[in-house]
């Protein structure tokens, strides 16, 4: 089971804004330059948070697919536009990160796992997840004994797939999983 948990983007207009103007026009947004440089422009459905610079910068998060980021950045266009802020040209946007969570439903003996992958930090002292970075698709994964695992650096939410599929074989063929019995996965919920 996957989760994409948010997804991080930026997003470019190519023109100036006048970020006082929108204060001043558009209704709910923040914008205190002593504070912080951009505009604060939050969407309540989906539940997506914009902050826009002067610059024609965005940046984008909070969006748990691709297709609900693309759809916020028209509503965010469209709602500037609605309140006399002049936007010329087409955004284009680019993901800079994925958060994902996934639950393998699985033991994973991390242990054994840090001592035959490469590229792994496990240190349980400090932190109790195996840190595991993967070349390709290039992600890094925080991997825990209950078969839990954070997914994070994707540029594409296929990669958050691939990277989950790609360590749950890796970590079956090294022998570091086993199947949690029917009797432990109840005690869990």
């Amino acid at each position: 089971m996957i989760s994409i948990e948010n997804i991080v983007a930026t997003v470019t207009l190519e023109q100036q804004l006048d970020l006082y103007a929108m204060e001043r026009s558009v209704p709910n947004v923040e914008y205190d330059p002593d504070q912080f440089p951009g505009l604060i422009f939050r969407l309540e459905s989906p539940k997506v948070t914009s902050l826009i610079f002067k610059s024609g910068k965005m940046v984008v998060t909070g969006a748990k697919s691709t297709e609900e980021l693309i759809k916020s950045v028209k509503r965010i266009i469209k709602t500037l536009k609605k309140y006399g802020i002049k936007i010329t040209g087409k955004p284009k946007i680019q993901i800079q990160n994925i958060v994902a969570s996934a639950n393998m439903h699985v033991h994973v003996n991390l242990d054994k796992a840090a001592f035959l992958l490469e590229n792994n930090m496990y240190e349980p002292e400090q932190f109790p997840g195996l840190i595991f970075r993967m070349d390709d698709p290039r992600v890094v994964l925080l991997i825990f004994s209950s078969g839990k695992m954070v997914i994070t650096g994707a540029k594409r939410e296929e990669e958050v797939y691939k990277a989950v599929k790609k360590i749950f074989d890796k970590l079956n063929e090294l022998d570091c999983i086993r199947q949690i019995e029917e009797e432990e996965e109840e005690l869990e919920i």
